[in-house]
């Protein structure tokens, strides 16, 4: 007998993963957690149906996070993470020699428990000394902060249940009120093909509380079948110029991320700068 996962992308196309066995499952205070070994794509963690990450090909999906908007910045050294408690933003953002401190953001303590034991490869970047994690909801933290961090890394699940409020005009001015002058914040934004409405709406939410906004985009494999979107709010900087030049590697390594590969996610196939006009 086999056994399947799959993921709903739209009413009429599901992913399907073949799964070798359930390593965890519960039910936290705010959602279904679950573990899943995968020989395609190894563990797996998923939310309430939807796949946050896999071992195979999170290194895409946190190295774009962590670095387009940290080399963006010209020194970025206080870094908030909202979300993200499995803990492969932490690990890149931390790769970083001059970030001082980080501040991971996390709702749901479980989530952050269960990954450590499950995902350390992602979750042992917790531990570090520079990190400070608050369990609280994202929202009502950054509702209380103002001008304190360089960079604001929103990394949330999907516009549904605890992840709802991190993708409101609302949220993202407080946002920008917690950020030092010259801040930036990044956020993922979904499918551009399969969730164009929702990428259109979340652009334009950042808009009007950022006066520079950009998106770019990544190939992060479980996530759709075609790109994945981010948005970016700056109160300043151009992330289209990071601050390593052609050529230039970052000081740790990488297998995704390169200075070229940062400057040409921010263009745009035609039908998604449609989208963003419209």
């Amino acid at each position: 007998m086999e056994l399947w996962f799959h993921e709903r992308e739209t009413d009429h196309l599901y992913i399907r993963c073949r799964i070798d066995r359930v390593l965890h499952r519960e039910r936290s205070r705010f959602q279904d957690i679950a573990v899943l070994e995968s020989p395609e794509m190894g563990r797996m963690l998923v939310l309430d149906g939807i796949v946050q990450t896999t071992l195979r090909d999170e290194f895409v999906y946190h190295e774009m996070m962590a670095h387009v908007p940290l080399y963006s910045h010209p020194d970025p050294r206080r870094v908030l993470v909202v979300g993200g408690g499995d803990g492969g933003t932490v690990r890149e953002v931390l790769k970083h020699p001059g970030v001082e401190e980080v501040h991971l953001v996390e709702i749901d303590e479980r989530v952050i428990e269960v990954c450590r034991r499950f995902l350390p490869e992602l979750a042992g970047a917790l531990s570090d000394p520079r990190v400070t994690i608050h369990i609280e909801d994202g929202v009502a933290y950054l509702a209380r902060e103002a001008d304190r961090y360089d960079v604001v890394i929103v990394d949330s699940t999907d516009p549904v249940g605890p992840g709802v409020g991190l993708f409101t005009e609302a949220f993202y001015a407080s946002v920008a009120r917690a950020l030092r002058p010259g801040g930036l914040m990044v956020t993922q934004t979904e499918s551009p093909f399969f969730n164009p409405a929702l990428v259109q709406r979340i652009y334009r939410n950042i808009a009007a509380a950022f006066p520079r906004v950009f998106v770019f985009l990544a190939d992060v494999p479980i996530y759709s079948i075609g790109l994945w979107s981010f948005t970016l709010g700056s109160k300043g900087p151009d992330p289209r110029a990071p601050r390593l030049g052609p050529g230039e590697l970052p000081p740790f390594p990488t297998r995704y991320y390169t200075p070229e590969v940062h400057r040409a996610a921010f263009a745009l196939p035609r039908y998604v700068r449609d989208l963003l006009a419209g």
